[in-house]
């Protein structure tokens, strides 16, 4: 954790990261890509979401992937560069990416459920874990066919990958980071039970 010793003389550099890494994490591929290629706005198709999956249901699988990878690397790059000035600004910089991916300044703090960038952040945090947390996911999608089922359990296991192969500060933060992908999920949740959330599938063009 940050050392409250050195608070008075470190807060600048923490808000600055914080500040940086929030408005990386902000920016909306998914919705800027779609819009781009003239498939529409992303938040009046399929779920509403302005993530991967989403976009996947406008049936362009390549702006899918973009969006996938983008997303995913606004948490890794957050987080590398914070990692030059220590492990704690680290923790600073994935909690202001994630956040900004959540709750974007630039559509009235309604974002996305911050799947692809927490994994984007899990990679850079602890490689092996992300790796990890890749591969669930892939797993999952696989096996049930739910992208959002497959993000829950992943993020259910993930904070027990990093007590393993990390640190508690680590675990401490992927338990919170996936209880609010939990929360971005309570729609999904519901849906679930009720035998009516969407597979995994690309619409067709017609």
């Amino acid at each position: 954790m940050i050392d409250p010793i050195s608070w008075a003389y470190s807060w600048p550099y923490i808000a600055a990261a914080f500040a940086a890494a929030y408005l990386l994490g902000s920016f909306p591929f998914g919705l800027i890509l779609t819009n781009l290629w003239g498939v529409g706005d992303l938040r009046k198709i399929g779920s509403g979401n302005i993530g991967a999956t989403n976009v996947l249901r406008t049936g362009n699988k390549r702006l899918a992937a973009a969006t996938l990878l983008l997303d995913g690397a606004k948490g890794v790059v957050a987080v590398l560069v914070a990692k030059l000035f220590g492990p704690d600004i680290a923790i600073v910089a994935a909690t202001g990416a994630f956040l900004g991916h959540l709750f974007p300044i630039w559509l009235k703090f309604r974002g996305g459920k911050g799947v692809a960038t927490a994994l984007g952040i899990l990679l850079a945090l602890c490689t092996p874990v992300g790796i990890l947390a890749c591969g669930s996911w892939l797993i999952a999608a696989i096996v049930f066919r739910y992208s959002s089922l497959s993000a829950l359990m992943t993020m259910t296991a993930v904070p027990f990958y990093m007590w393993y192969l990390a640190d508690p500060q680590r675990a401490e933060f992927a338990a919170v980071m996936g209880a609010l992908i939990w929360i971005r999920h309570w729609k999904n949740i519901l849906r679930l039970v009720q035998g009516v959330e969407p597979r995994i599938t690309a619409r067709h063009k017609e």
